[in-house]
Protein backbone atom coordinates (compact mmCIF):
# COMPACT_ATOMS: atom_id res chain seq x y z
CA UNK A 1 0.00 0.00 0.00
CA UNK A 2 2.00 3.19 -1.14
CA UNK A 3 -0.71 5.89 -0.54
CA UNK A 4 -0.89 9.68 -1.59
CA UNK A 5 2.34 10.94 -2.05
CA UNK A 6 0.97 14.68 -2.23
CA UNK A 7 0.95 16.62 1.27
CA UNK A 8 -2.41 17.56 0.55
CA UNK A 9 -3.79 13.66 -0.63
CA UNK A 10 -1.58 12.68 2.90
CA UNK A 11 -3.72 15.57 4.71
CA UNK A 12 -7.20 14.33 2.91
CA UNK A 13 -6.44 10.98 3.99
CA UNK A 14 -5.54 11.78 7.77
CA UNK A 15 -8.37 13.81 8.14
CA UNK A 16 -10.78 11.05 6.77
CA UNK A 17 -9.27 8.59 9.05
CA UNK A 18 -9.37 10.96 11.76
CA UNK A 19 -12.96 11.30 11.50
CA UNK A 20 -13.29 7.60 10.65
CA UNK A 21 -11.86 6.75 13.88
CA UNK A 22 -13.72 9.50 15.80
CA UNK A 23 -17.19 7.91 14.62
CA UNK A 24 -15.92 4.63 15.54
CA UNK A 25 -14.74 5.57 19.30
CA UNK A 26 -17.94 7.39 19.66
CA UNK A 27 -20.53 5.21 18.78
CA UNK A 28 -19.63 1.08 18.78
CA UNK A 29 -17.29 0.74 21.94
CA UNK A 30 -19.37 1.96 25.03
CA UNK A 31 -17.40 5.04 26.84
CA UNK A 32 -16.63 4.31 30.39
CA UNK A 33 -17.24 7.94 31.95
CA UNK A 34 -14.20 8.15 33.47
CA UNK A 35 -15.29 5.33 36.04
CA UNK A 36 -12.09 4.79 37.73
CA UNK A 37 -10.96 7.90 38.09
CA UNK A 38 -14.02 8.56 39.95
CA UNK A 39 -13.03 5.67 42.00
CA UNK A 40 -9.64 7.68 43.07
CA UNK A 41 -11.74 10.84 43.03
CA UNK A 42 -14.00 10.03 45.43
CA UNK A 43 -11.36 7.62 47.75
CA UNK A 44 -8.84 10.51 48.10
CA UNK A 45 -11.27 13.65 48.84
CA UNK A 46 -13.49 11.35 51.12
CA UNK A 47 -10.04 10.44 52.66
CA UNK A 48 -8.60 13.89 52.57
CA UNK A 49 -11.63 16.55 53.18
CA UNK A 50 -13.96 14.24 55.51
CA UNK A 51 -11.38 11.93 57.24
CA UNK A 52 -12.66 8.61 56.19
CA UNK A 53 -11.03 5.18 55.07
CA UNK A 54 -9.54 4.70 51.65
CA UNK A 55 -10.62 1.28 51.42
CA UNK A 56 -14.40 2.07 52.77
CA UNK A 57 -15.63 4.45 49.87
CA UNK A 58 -17.17 3.05 47.02
CA UNK A 59 -18.89 5.06 44.29
CA UNK A 60 -22.40 6.21 45.08
CA UNK A 61 -24.76 2.99 43.67
CA UNK A 62 -21.87 0.70 42.71
CA UNK A 63 -19.98 -1.90 45.01
CA UNK A 64 -17.06 -0.43 43.57
CA UNK A 65 -13.80 1.39 45.73
CA UNK A 66 -10.13 1.40 45.67
CA UNK A 67 -8.33 -1.61 45.51
CA UNK A 68 -4.08 -0.29 44.76
CA UNK A 69 -1.46 -0.26 47.07
CA UNK A 70 -1.93 2.48 49.78
CA UNK A 71 0.87 4.14 48.03
CA UNK A 72 -1.00 4.81 44.90
CA UNK A 73 -3.68 7.25 47.24
CA UNK A 74 -0.26 9.25 48.39
CA UNK A 75 0.52 9.75 44.87
CA UNK A 76 -3.02 10.54 43.63
CA UNK A 77 -3.49 13.37 46.80
CA UNK A 78 -2.98 16.07 44.26
CA UNK A 79 -6.48 15.50 43.31
CA UNK A 80 -7.94 16.35 46.01
CA UNK A 81 -7.29 19.94 45.92
CA UNK A 82 -8.85 19.58 42.27
CA UNK A 83 -12.40 19.85 40.72
CA UNK A 84 -14.25 16.89 39.13
CA UNK A 85 -14.02 18.09 35.92
CA UNK A 86 -9.95 19.55 36.02
CA UNK A 87 -9.25 16.07 37.27
CA UNK A 88 -10.84 14.35 34.04
CA UNK A 89 -8.63 16.66 31.92
CA UNK A 90 -5.64 16.13 34.45
CA UNK A 91 -6.12 12.67 33.39
CA UNK A 92 -6.13 13.19 29.76
CA UNK A 93 -3.00 15.59 30.15
CA UNK A 94 -1.06 12.90 32.28
CA UNK A 95 -1.72 9.92 29.45
CA UNK A 96 -1.06 11.54 26.69
CA UNK A 97 2.03 12.35 27.88
CA UNK A 98 2.72 9.03 29.37
CA UNK A 99 1.99 7.72 26.18
CA UNK A 100 4.19 10.23 24.71
CA UNK A 101 6.78 8.64 26.02
CA UNK A 102 5.92 4.93 25.32
CA UNK A 103 5.75 6.14 21.42
CA UNK A 104 9.07 7.45 21.45
CA UNK A 105 10.97 5.09 23.49
CA UNK A 106 9.81 2.51 21.12
CA UNK A 107 10.25 4.43 18.08
CA UNK A 108 14.20 4.87 18.61
CA UNK A 109 16.49 7.57 17.98
CA UNK A 110 15.59 8.38 14.28
CA UNK A 111 11.38 9.07 15.02
CA UNK A 112 11.88 12.08 13.30
CA UNK A 113 12.42 10.62 9.92
CA UNK A 114 9.14 9.67 9.82
CA UNK A 115 7.75 12.66 9.54
CA UNK A 116 3.92 13.80 10.44
CA UNK A 117 1.91 11.75 8.14
CA UNK A 118 3.08 8.41 9.61
CA UNK A 119 2.96 9.25 12.85
CA UNK A 120 -0.84 10.99 12.66
CA UNK A 121 -1.52 7.27 10.65
CA UNK A 122 -0.12 5.55 13.74
CA UNK A 123 -1.80 7.42 16.26
CA UNK A 124 -5.30 7.11 14.37
CA UNK A 125 -4.42 3.16 14.75
CA UNK A 126 -3.51 3.67 18.22
CA UNK A 127 -7.17 5.31 18.70
CA UNK A 128 -8.79 2.15 17.79
CA UNK A 129 -6.47 0.29 19.97
CA UNK A 130 -9.28 -0.82 22.60
CA UNK A 131 -7.13 -1.05 25.65
CA UNK A 132 -5.62 2.34 24.83
CA UNK A 133 -9.22 3.75 24.60
CA UNK A 134 -10.28 2.22 27.55
CA UNK A 135 -7.41 3.23 29.59
CA UNK A 136 -8.50 6.71 28.79
CA UNK A 137 -11.76 6.80 29.26
CA UNK A 138 -11.62 4.68 32.59
CA UNK A 139 -9.15 7.54 33.62
CA UNK A 140 -7.09 4.58 34.50
CA UNK A 141 -3.40 4.78 35.18
CA UNK A 142 -1.79 1.72 32.58
CA UNK A 143 -0.07 3.64 30.32
CA UNK A 144 1.87 5.84 33.35
CA UNK A 145 2.54 2.71 34.61
CA UNK A 146 4.44 1.42 31.09
CA UNK A 147 6.04 4.27 30.53
CA UNK A 148 7.72 4.02 33.89
CA UNK A 149 8.89 0.50 33.19
CA UNK A 150 10.32 0.82 29.64
CA UNK A 151 12.20 4.26 30.94
CA UNK A 152 14.01 1.38 32.79
CA UNK A 153 14.27 -0.34 29.28
CA UNK A 154 15.76 2.63 27.74
CA UNK A 155 17.92 3.15 30.16
CA UNK A 156 19.40 -0.62 30.28
CA UNK A 157 19.34 -0.96 26.75
CA UNK A 158 21.16 2.73 26.07
CA UNK A 159 23.91 1.58 28.49
CA UNK A 160 22.86 3.59 31.42
CA UNK A 161 21.52 0.21 33.76
CA UNK A 162 23.43 2.09 36.96
CA UNK A 163 20.25 4.00 36.83
CA UNK A 164 17.42 1.45 35.81
CA UNK A 165 14.88 0.52 38.83
CA UNK A 166 13.17 2.92 40.09
CA UNK A 167 10.59 3.24 37.50
CA UNK A 168 9.54 -0.78 38.24
CA UNK A 169 9.91 0.63 42.08
CA UNK A 170 7.61 2.91 41.38
CA UNK A 171 5.27 1.04 39.04
CA UNK A 172 4.99 -2.04 41.63
CA UNK A 173 4.35 0.32 44.40
CA UNK A 174 0.83 1.68 42.35
CA UNK A 175 -0.02 -1.73 41.04
CA UNK A 176 1.56 -5.10 42.07
CA UNK A 177 1.41 -6.81 38.43
CA UNK A 178 4.66 -4.60 37.30
CA UNK A 179 6.86 -6.42 40.42
CA UNK A 180 6.77 -9.32 37.65
CA UNK A 181 9.43 -7.19 36.01
CA UNK A 182 11.77 -7.41 39.07
CA UNK A 183 12.06 -10.75 38.50
CA UNK A 184 12.98 -9.84 34.74
CA UNK A 185 15.77 -8.12 36.12
CA UNK A 186 17.07 -10.86 38.27
CA UNK A 187 16.82 -13.61 35.15
CA UNK A 188 19.45 -10.97 33.12
CA UNK A 189 21.64 -10.71 35.92
CA UNK A 190 20.90 -7.23 36.37
CA UNK A 191 21.01 -7.74 40.72
CA UNK A 192 21.94 -3.53 41.04
CA UNK A 193 18.60 -2.77 39.03
CA UNK A 194 16.46 -4.97 40.28
CA UNK A 195 17.66 -3.95 44.44
CA UNK A 196 16.81 -0.36 43.08
CA UNK A 197 13.41 -1.52 41.94
CA UNK A 198 12.83 -3.60 45.38
CA UNK A 199 14.76 -0.42 47.49
CA UNK A 200 12.37 1.84 45.54
CA UNK A 201 9.30 -0.17 46.05
CA UNK A 202 9.48 -1.28 49.71
CA UNK A 203 10.62 2.63 50.30
CA UNK A 204 7.50 4.13 48.83
CA UNK A 205 5.37 1.63 50.46
CA UNK A 206 7.28 2.35 54.06
CA UNK A 207 6.12 5.71 53.20
CA UNK A 208 2.55 5.32 52.58
CA UNK A 209 2.24 2.86 55.95
CA UNK A 210 3.95 6.14 57.77
CA UNK A 211 0.78 8.14 56.10
CA UNK A 212 -1.72 6.26 56.59
CA UNK A 213 -0.88 3.14 59.22
CA UNK A 214 -4.35 1.76 59.42
CA UNK A 215 -5.08 1.71 55.13
CA UNK A 216 -1.91 -0.15 54.88
CA UNK A 217 -2.15 -2.38 57.55
CA UNK A 218 -6.21 -3.50 55.80
CA UNK A 219 -4.85 -3.95 52.36
CA UNK A 220 -1.78 -6.29 53.24
CA UNK A 221 -3.86 -8.40 55.85
CA UNK A 222 -7.40 -8.19 53.79
CA UNK A 223 -7.95 -6.19 50.64
CA UNK A 224 -5.05 -7.66 48.94
CA UNK A 225 -5.93 -11.25 49.80
CA UNK A 226 -10.22 -10.67 48.35
CA UNK A 227 -10.42 -10.45 44.80
CA UNK A 228 -13.96 -9.99 45.14
CA UNK A 229 -13.39 -6.38 46.12
CA UNK A 230 -12.06 -6.31 42.19
CA UNK A 231 -14.53 -7.36 40.54
CA UNK A 232 -16.30 -10.90 39.06
CA UNK A 233 -13.30 -13.23 38.46
CA UNK A 234 -16.10 -14.64 35.11
CA UNK A 235 -16.29 -11.01 34.03
CA UNK A 236 -15.45 -11.11 30.18
CA UNK A 237 -13.15 -8.20 30.35
CA UNK A 238 -11.01 -10.11 32.44
CA UNK A 239 -8.81 -11.62 29.90
CA UNK A 240 -6.10 -13.87 32.46
CA UNK A 241 -5.61 -17.21 32.62
CA UNK A 242 -7.79 -16.87 35.88
CA UNK A 243 -10.78 -15.22 34.27
CA UNK A 244 -10.61 -17.46 31.52
CA UNK A 245 -11.12 -20.86 33.88
CA UNK A 246 -13.59 -18.75 36.00
CA UNK A 247 -15.66 -18.26 32.17
CA UNK A 248 -15.49 -22.90 31.67
CA UNK A 249 -16.66 -23.06 35.78
CA UNK A 250 -13.51 -24.11 37.02
CA UNK A 251 -12.87 -21.79 40.21
CA UNK A 252 -10.17 -23.96 41.85
CA UNK A 253 -7.08 -22.80 43.14
CA UNK A 254 -5.14 -25.84 42.20
CA UNK A 255 -6.11 -25.60 38.86
CA UNK A 256 -5.29 -21.91 37.99
CA UNK A 257 -2.05 -22.30 40.28
CA UNK A 258 -0.48 -24.73 37.99
CA UNK A 259 -1.60 -22.84 34.88
CA UNK A 260 0.25 -19.59 36.11
CA UNK A 261 3.32 -22.19 37.33
CA UNK A 262 3.55 -23.13 33.52
CA UNK A 263 3.27 -19.55 32.36
CA UNK A 264 5.72 -18.72 34.03
CA UNK A 265 8.34 -21.48 33.31
CA UNK A 266 8.04 -20.01 29.58
CA UNK A 267 8.43 -16.25 30.06
CA UNK A 268 11.61 -17.40 32.65
CA UNK A 269 12.74 -19.42 29.16
CA UNK A 270 11.91 -17.18 26.88
CA UNK A 271 12.54 -13.92 28.70
CA UNK A 272 16.41 -15.13 29.79
CA UNK A 273 17.12 -16.03 26.43
CA UNK A 274 15.93 -11.96 24.80
CA UNK A 275 17.79 -10.35 27.88
CA UNK A 276 21.35 -12.71 27.25
CA UNK A 277 20.74 -11.55 23.98
CA UNK A 278 20.71 -7.97 24.45
CA UNK A 279 17.26 -7.81 22.93
CA UNK A 280 15.64 -5.38 25.91
CA UNK A 281 12.39 -4.31 23.99
CA UNK A 282 11.49 -7.97 23.39
CA UNK A 283 12.16 -9.29 27.23
CA UNK A 284 10.08 -6.43 28.06
CA UNK A 285 7.37 -7.45 25.99
CA UNK A 286 7.41 -10.93 27.05
CA UNK A 287 7.51 -10.12 30.98
CA UNK A 288 4.31 -7.55 30.20
CA UNK A 289 2.59 -10.43 28.13
CA UNK A 290 3.30 -13.12 31.07
CA UNK A 291 2.12 -10.37 33.53
CA UNK A 292 -1.37 -10.23 32.07
CA UNK A 293 -1.45 -13.86 31.98
CA UNK A 294 -0.51 -14.80 35.40
CA UNK A 295 -2.76 -11.82 37.58
CA UNK A 296 -5.71 -13.11 38.79
CA UNK A 297 -7.51 -10.22 36.83
CA UNK A 298 -6.49 -8.57 33.57
CA UNK A 299 -9.43 -6.32 32.60
CA UNK A 300 -8.97 -5.30 28.79
CA UNK A 301 -7.27 -1.96 29.30
CA UNK A 302 -4.29 -3.83 31.25
CA UNK A 303 -3.46 -5.33 27.76
CA UNK A 304 -1.71 -1.68 27.26
CA UNK A 305 1.15 -3.93 28.45
CA UNK A 306 1.01 -6.21 24.78
CA UNK A 307 1.87 -2.67 22.91
CA UNK A 308 6.16 -2.97 23.02
CA UNK A 309 4.97 -6.60 21.57
CA UNK A 310 3.53 -5.21 18.67
CA UNK A 311 6.96 -3.03 18.06
CA UNK A 312 8.81 -6.04 18.02
CA UNK A 313 6.83 -7.47 15.74
CA UNK A 314 6.98 -4.99 13.43
CA UNK A 315 10.88 -4.55 13.88
CA UNK A 316 11.54 -8.37 12.72
CA UNK A 317 9.57 -7.77 9.68
CA UNK A 318 6.52 -9.46 10.83
CA UNK A 319 4.23 -6.60 9.69
CA UNK A 320 0.93 -8.92 8.57
CA UNK A 321 0.80 -11.01 11.93
CA UNK A 322 1.15 -7.29 13.89
CA UNK A 323 -1.55 -5.71 11.70
CA UNK A 324 -3.93 -8.70 11.78
CA UNK A 325 -3.62 -9.12 16.15
CA UNK A 326 -3.34 -5.08 16.33
CA UNK A 327 -6.97 -5.07 14.39
CA UNK A 328 -8.43 -7.62 16.47
CA UNK A 329 -7.65 -6.25 19.81
CA UNK A 330 -9.50 -3.26 17.89
CA UNK A 331 -12.97 -4.75 17.41
CA UNK A 332 -14.00 -5.34 21.35
CA UNK A 333 -14.87 -9.02 19.75
CA UNK A 334 -15.02 -10.54 23.08
CA UNK A 335 -18.02 -8.63 24.26
CA UNK A 336 -20.04 -10.76 21.93
CA UNK A 337 -19.86 -13.33 24.93
CA UNK A 338 -20.95 -10.67 27.35
CA UNK A 339 -24.11 -12.52 28.23
CA UNK A 340 -23.06 -16.05 27.44
CA UNK A 341 -19.87 -17.62 27.01
CA UNK A 342 -20.51 -21.15 26.97
CA UNK A 343 -19.71 -23.98 24.12
CA UNK A 344 -16.90 -24.27 21.71
CA UNK A 345 -17.59 -20.49 20.64
CA UNK A 346 -17.77 -18.99 23.87
CA UNK A 347 -14.65 -20.39 25.04
CA UNK A 348 -12.64 -19.29 21.74
CA UNK A 349 -14.30 -16.04 21.23
CA UNK A 350 -14.52 -14.61 24.80
CA UNK A 351 -11.42 -15.56 25.72
CA UNK A 352 -9.59 -14.26 22.36
CA UNK A 353 -7.53 -11.44 23.60
CA UNK A 354 -5.89 -14.22 26.44
CA UNK A 355 -5.34 -16.51 23.12
CA UNK A 356 -3.15 -13.48 21.60
CA UNK A 357 -1.39 -12.66 24.40
CA UNK A 358 -0.35 -16.33 25.43
CA UNK A 359 0.77 -16.13 21.47
CA UNK A 360 2.78 -13.58 21.91
CA UNK A 361 4.21 -15.54 24.71
CA UNK A 362 5.12 -18.35 23.00
CA UNK A 363 5.95 -16.92 19.83
CA UNK A 364 7.29 -13.19 19.98
CA UNK A 365 10.87 -12.99 18.11
CA UNK A 366 13.40 -12.24 19.77
CA UNK A 367 17.29 -11.52 19.78
CA UNK A 368 16.77 -8.93 17.49
CA UNK A 369 19.95 -7.34 19.38
CA UNK A 370 20.58 -4.01 17.26
CA UNK A 371 16.90 -3.62 16.50
CA UNK A 372 15.76 -3.95 20.19
CA UNK A 373 16.16 -0.63 20.95
CA UNK A 374 17.34 2.05 18.82
CA UNK A 375 18.18 4.34 21.45
CA UNK A 376 21.28 1.59 22.59
CA UNK A 377 24.55 2.55 21.48
CA UNK A 378 26.11 1.22 18.32
CA UNK A 379 28.94 1.62 16.15
CA UNK A 380 26.80 -0.42 13.84
CA UNK A 381 25.78 1.31 10.42
CA UNK A 382 22.12 2.86 10.05
CA UNK A 383 19.83 2.17 7.79
CA UNK A 384 19.15 5.23 5.30
CA UNK A 385 15.73 7.29 5.89
CA UNK A 386 13.11 5.92 3.33
CA UNK A 387 11.11 8.15 1.32
CA UNK A 388 8.17 8.99 2.32
CA UNK A 389 6.56 6.49 -0.37
CA UNK A 390 8.35 3.62 0.39
CA UNK A 391 7.86 1.21 3.42
CA UNK A 392 10.44 1.23 6.47
CA UNK A 393 13.24 -1.38 6.35
CA UNK A 394 12.70 -4.90 7.95
CA UNK A 395 15.51 -5.05 10.87
CA UNK A 396 18.22 -7.64 10.32
CA UNK A 397 21.13 -8.99 12.63
CA UNK A 398 23.66 -6.13 13.57
CA UNK A 399 21.77 -3.38 12.53
CA UNK A 400 19.74 -0.80 14.09
CA UNK A 401 16.79 0.28 12.87
CA UNK A 402 14.38 2.83 14.17
CA UNK A 403 11.52 0.34 14.99
CA UNK A 404 9.22 3.24 14.18
CA UNK A 405 5.84 2.01 13.15
CA UNK A 406 5.00 0.63 10.29
CA UNK A 407 2.57 2.98 7.92
CA UNK A 408 0.94 -0.19 5.93
CA UNK A 409 0.44 -2.43 9.67
CA UNK A 410 -1.12 0.58 11.54
CA UNK A 411 -3.33 1.79 8.40
CA UNK A 412 -4.39 -2.05 7.75
CA UNK A 413 -5.28 -2.49 11.58
CA UNK A 414 -7.09 0.42 11.63
CA UNK A 415 -9.37 0.02 8.47
CA UNK A 416 -10.11 -3.27 9.60
CA UNK A 417 -10.98 -2.10 13.19
CA UNK A 418 -13.15 0.39 11.44
CA UNK A 419 -15.25 -1.93 9.33
CA UNK A 420 -15.50 -4.21 12.78
CA UNK A 421 -19.03 -4.33 14.45
CA UNK A 422 -17.94 -4.90 17.56
CA UNK A 423 -20.82 -5.55 20.21
CA UNK A 424 -21.07 -2.48 22.94
CA UNK A 425 -20.40 -4.16 26.08
CA UNK A 426 -22.20 -3.76 29.21
CA UNK A 427 -22.05 -0.35 31.14
CA UNK A 428 -20.57 -2.37 34.28
CA UNK A 429 -17.28 -0.81 35.29
CA UNK A 430 -14.48 -3.61 34.86
CA UNK A 431 -13.29 -2.19 38.69
CA UNK A 432 -10.62 -0.03 39.52
CA UNK A 433 -7.88 -1.91 38.89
Amino acid sequence: MTGPRTERGRLLLVLALAAAVTAFTATVPLLRGFFDLRVYYGTVHTWVHHGGLIYDYRVPGTQYGFTYPPFAAVLMLPLAVLGRNTAIAASLVVNAAALGVVLRILAGDHWRRYGWYRWALALCALALFEPLRDTFSFGQVNVVLLALVLTDAWLLASGRGRWAGAGIGLAAAVKLTPALFIGLLLLAGRRRAAAHATAVAVAVTALAAWVDPAASRFYWTRALWDTGRVGRLDYVSNQSLQGMLARLGETGRPLWATAVLLTLCVWAWRTRRAALAGDWTAAFALTGAAACLVSPITWVHHLVWLLPSFAVLLRSGHRRVAGALYAVLCTSVVWLWFDDASGVDGFLGSNLYTWITLGLLLGLPIGQRRAALPLARSTSAIAPAPSPASPTPTAVPDQSTSGAPDVAAATGAAEAAGRSLGRSPSSEPTGST
